[in-house]
């Protein structure tokens, strides 16, 4: 009977071309969903539901005026077009239809809200939804990593929520980019590679993979083989201070001063190097917290570490969001001592200090530049490389 209502039917009577096609009608989609959901549930609570995960983001997502929900039916009656009450936030880009013969058709917005058979359906979808996702994520890797970047960031954002009380429900679902695989790949995927005796899940943040791959502080780890994880989308930074850690591994920064790693370089710096770094924190003032000899730089001269708290990609994300805060990281300067360039300050310092102070002013700036900061005043930093030709 072709009036009968297409979720009502079984799945194995229905055609991908007539699920499709009930889509775009539905929806007003133009693009086939990437996945069809089904449910026919009979006991306490009585339903029948078609989900559909969307192969393309909708033009209002993101906006205020993208209304999230499934369309709710009583025997085929619709009672709301938007229930939004039926998927959790972090599920809302899902579209589908609902329909329980257990609910009233009088029933106002208001109760519903609390009807005690509308939660059941709801968490009962709610897992329905992510044993999908966890399917195509292992049986349908690309259609999934598709779904991923329309809608990553919103489970991103639903992790980081209420100080990360939902992390749990998709921290599975997250991807991120691997500098061992070079594709993203799922926390599980990097706690089963890791060998035996690390203790960290090692990360690098920026603002894309080519630009986190060419930070001086990730030379060290590549140095000892150990795969990284590239955060780079602007609320990735927030992830690690949340999550804690994930299956009994801590988090830990490339940018982190104490990186443990085994057979890890040590600098015993001479008196000359100490004299100069300590050269170089006058020079710089109240610009940086510290000027220390690096343990982590292998061919770079320079790199600026945040020290505990607030990292620099936060930094910049506020810096974007709620610049009124002003808020900073901490800056502390990281120095090869044994790069020319310090060689060359450490002479300078001895024969040319003023030209020195200078060679330690371009080396804060350069560290700045490396760590995606902006130049308090770019006119001045380009007089300052002109002034020592």
């Amino acid at each position: 009977n072709s009036m009968v209502p297409l979720w009502q039917r079984k799945k194995s009577e229905v055609s991908k071309e007539e699920y499709d096609a009930f889509y775009r009608q539905r929806f007003g989609e133009q693009a086939p969903p990437q996945s069809v959901i089904t449910a026919s549930v009979e006991g306490a609570v009585t339903y029948k539901a078609l989900l559909f995960i969307p192969s393309r983001m909708p033009n209002l997502y993101f906006t205020e005026d993208f209304k999230p929900g499934l369309q709710l039916y009583s025997s085929g009656v619709m009672i709301m077009d938007h229930c939004a009450d039926l998927l959790p936030e972090y599920f809302n880009f899902v579209r589908g239809v609902v329909d329980s013969p257990d609910l009233s058709l009088n029933i106002s917005r208001e109760l519903l809200q609390h009807d005690r058979q509308l939660k059941v359906i709801a968490a009962n979808l709610e897992k329905k939804i992510k044993a999908e996702l966890l399917r195509m994520l292992k049986d349908e890797r690309e259609a999934y990593e598709a779904i991923y970047r329309s809608y990553g960031r919103q489970l991103k954002l639903c992790a980081l929520n209420n100080y990360g009380v939902d992390r749990e429900k998709v921290q599975e679902l997250l991807l991120f980019y691997s500098s061992r695989e070079q594709k993203l790949v799922t926390l599980d995927e990097y706690v089963d590679r890791m060998p035996e005796g690390q203790k960290y899940i090692y990360y690098a943040a920026g603002e894309s993979v080519s630009a986190v791959d060419h930070l001086p502080q990730t030379e060290l780890v590549k140095e000892h083989d150990y795969e990284m994880l590239y955060f780079t989308d602007s609320t990735d930074a927030f992830l690690p201070e949340l999550f804690g850690q994930y299956r009994d591994k801590p988090f830990r920064s490339v940018t982190d001063g104490d990186l443990e790693l085994p057979d890890a370089p040590k600098v015993d710096e001479t008196d000359s190097q100490q004299e100069t770094l300590a050269f170089i924190k006058e020079a710089l003032g109240d610009q940086v917290a510290q000027v220390k000899a690096s343990t982590r730089l292998k061919t770079h001269p320079v790199c600026l570490s945040s020290g505990q708290g607030l990292t620099f990609e936060m930094e910049k994300y506020f810096s974007v969001v709620q610049p009124d805060l002003n808020m900073k990281a901490q800056r502390i300067l990281e120095v090869n001592v044994e790069h020319p360039a310090f060689l060359a300050l450490e002479t300078a310092r001895v024969t040319e200090p003023e030209k020195a102070k200078k060679y330690a002013q371009i080396l804060y700036n350069q560290a700045a530049l490396i760590a995606g900061l902006p130049l308090e005043d770019p006119s001045a930093y380009t007089d300052l490389l002109c002034s020592l030709w």
